[in-house]
């Protein structure tokens, strides 16, 4: 994986906070346990990920993991 790749953006039907990155467009890679999986943008490799969120740790997340789950804090 390189950083001139694309991360796909999903939230969790289950849990609006729940968040994820993948590889793919499809987000087959995701947690079944948190989906359904709703698709909600795309991050391209001339882009700065959201929130503050780190391109290096989401896509050390996906190696790892296949993806990275993010929590996005509610008020």
């Amino acid at each position: 994986m390189t950083a001139k790749s694309n991360l796909f953006m999903f939230r969790s039907e289950k849990s609006a906070a729940l968040h994820g990155f993948a590889m793919e467009s499809a987000g087959v890679s995701l947690p079944q346990k948190f989906g359904p999986w709703a698709g909600v943008g795309v991050v391209r490799p001339d882009q700065v990920p959201p929130h503050g969120l780190r391109r290096e740790a989401i896509e050390s997340g996906i190696a790892a993991n296949g993806y990275q789950l993010w929590r996005k804090k509610t008020s």
